[in-house]
This record gives C-alpha cells, sequence and structure tokens, in this order.
C-alpha cells in the first residue's frame, strides 16, 4: 500500500450520513431546522440572561457561558454537512479539518470543565446560602469561566497535535460526517497505540477530575437537600439542580461512548447516532431542560418576549 506523507495531505473526504440522494435533501431540511431551533433557544437564553437583571448572579453566569458552547458545538460540525447534502460537497481541506478536530475537542473539553464548575457553584449555593454572593463572587466567577475555555484550548491543543502529526496511507476518507478523533485515527498508516494511550490517559485524567467534582458535589447536595425542613426549599433546590444533573448525563453519557476507547473497536453507524446525541441534540436539548424546569428563566422569557411585543406593535 502506497504510503502518503502528512505533508502531502491536502484534502480529506468526508462520508456524510448517507448514501441514498433521495434522502438528502430531507435531510438538509431536518437538520437545518434543528440547527436554527438550537442556535434561536441558546441566543435567546443569552439575550434573557444578559438583559434581566434577576438573572445576574454566578448561577445563570456560566448557564450563559453553557448556552454559548451549546452554539459553538453545532456550528462547528452541522454547517459543513449542510453543505455536504446540500452540494454533494464532501471534501474537506486539510487545514479545514485541522481546525474542525481542534474547535470541536476544544469545545467538548471546555464544556466539561463548565459543568464540573457548575455542579459546584450549585454545592456551595445549597449548602451555604447565606454566604453564598460573598464566596462565589463576581471575580471567582470570572476566574473560572477563563480557567474552562484555557483548560479546553490547551487539551485541545494537545490531541490536535498528536493527530495531525501522523502519517495517513491511501485512504484519506472520513467515516463521517465531520472531522474527528476516531476516525481520523484509523486513516492513520502508522502504529497509534502509543498517541491513542497519551489521549486516553489525558482525557481520562481530566475527564475524572472534572467527572469526581460534579459527583462529590451532587452528593453533598443530596444530603444538604434531604436535611432541608421546608418542602418548598427541597423542592426549588430540585427542580434547580435536576436540571443541570439531567445535562450532565445527557452529555457525559454519550462523550464517554465516543471518546474513552480504542480506535480499533471504532464503529461508524453507531459513532454517526451518538455524535449526533452530543453534537446536536444536547445542544438543542439544554436550554429547553432549563428553561422547562427552572421558574426564574421562564420568568425572564416571558418577560422578553413581552418587551418584543411591544417593540414591534410599536
Amino acid at each position: 500500500m502506497q504510503r502518503v506523507n502528512l505533508s502531502t495531505v491536502s484534502e480529506f473526504v468526508l462520508v456524510g450520513l448517507s448514501d441514498a440522494p433521495e434522502v438528502h435533501f430531507l435531510l438538509f431540511v431536518l437538520f437545518l431546522i434543528i440547527y436554527l431551533a438550537t442556535v434561536a433557544g441558546n441566543i435567546t437564553i443569552l439575550i434573557a440572561m444578559s438583559t434581566d437583571t434577576r438573572l445576574h448572579n454566578p448561577m445563570y453566569f456560566f448557564l450563559g457561558n453553557l448556552s454559548l458552547l451549546d452554539i459553538l458545538c453545532p456550528t462547528i460540525t452541522v454547517l459543513k454537512m449542510l453543505e455536504t447534502l446540500l452540494l454533494e460537497n464532501k471534501v474537506i481541506s486539510f487545514t479545514g479539518c485541522v481546525l474542525q478536530l481542534f474547535f470541536l475537542i476544544d469545545v467538548v473539553g471546555t464544556e466539561i470543565f463548565l459543568l464540573a464548575v457548575m455542579a459546584y457553584d450549585r454545592y456551595i449555593a445549597i449548602r451555604h446560602p447565606l454566604q453564598y454572593m460573598n464566596i462565589v463572587s463576581l471575580k471567582l466567577c470570572a476566574r473560572l469561566a477563563v480557567g474552562t475555555w484555557v483548560a479546553g484550548f490547551f487539551n485541545s491543543l494537545l490531541h490536535s497535535s498528536l493527530i495531525f502529526t501522523l502519517s495517513f496511507c491511501d485512504s484519506n476518507e472520513v467515516d463521517q460526517y465531520y472531522c474527528d478523533i476516531p476516525p481520523v485515527l484509523a486513516l492513520s498508516c502508522l502504529p497509534t497505540y502509543s498517541r491513542e494511550l497519551v489521549v486516553l490517559v489525558v482525557a481520562g485524567v481530566l475527564g475524572s477530575a472534572a467527572f469526581v467534582v460534579t459527583l462529590i458535589s451532587y452528593i453533598y447536595i443530596l444530603v444538604a437537600i434531604l436535611y432541608m425542613r421546608s418542602s418548598e426549599s427541597r423542592h426549588k433546590a430540585f427542580s434547580t439542580c435536576g436540571s443541570h444533573l439531567t445535562v450532565v448525563c445527557l452529555f457525559y453519557g454519550t462523550t464517554i461512548c465516543t471518546y474513552v476507547r480504542p480506535s480499533s473497536t471504532y464503529s461508524p453507524h453507531q459513532d454517526r447516532v451518538v455524535s449526533m446525541l452530543y453534537g446536536i441534540l444536547t445542544p438543542l436539548l439544554n436550554p429547553i431542560i432549563y428553561s422547562l424546569r427552572n421558574k426564574e428563566v421562564k420568568c425572564a422569557l416571558r418577560r422578553l418576549i413581552s418587551h418584543v411585543r411591544t417593540l414591534l406593535t410599536r
């Protein structure tokens, strides 16, 4: 088999979702609607939080960061998929593939760290409600948010550099609708064990640390809620934390299935379904989960809609 060095690779070919041209337009319309709904829902959450002073607190500051990530994640992958479905252009340049994978891992890593920070924030709010605003100050919020983005950036830089310094064989066909770690690694004609091990160790250590913080925070939260005397307080705490816990379960479940395993077990068809769950459906569901289960967000959205209606009727 002829070997092609990395320096000579100029483009990759994305397999896409389906080989049947007759369903491409239907898929295009479906995913365009989902993408527009995702962007609209998360932008609405961002606008509501930025314009309503009642939501100017640490919890909603972190939720705003989550909404921004939920806009970026599908934008990185879905726009190219829509182009592939509509124009039948499956080719992505080498640089485009590098950037797509880099920004995707950056966003996914940042969200993992952010969910841990949000769990810690809820722990402080429930265990120390009177000291909450003093402990979780504006300066601490800014530092934690910046820290999650910086950690996600360097995590992605490590993963991307390990993958795109490989050499690739004859095939440059990425068996996925976007450039991702498992299908790109599968194209290498060199042994990838050592790089996979580094990827798994780094992802395992960082991901496990974030997961442990999240898990311990929720154990303490659950204990604190059970000791609350007021049923109204318990209901409010469960409602707020239940939204975040639902998002955590959705995100961790799908990302673990995608990344925490060797490339030898890579299954293209199965992975396309799983990647859609965390890359397309989860960003769509997050604003719905938070708005439906959070009274303050629902009130803020009603005020925003009322304000928009007033402006339109003038």
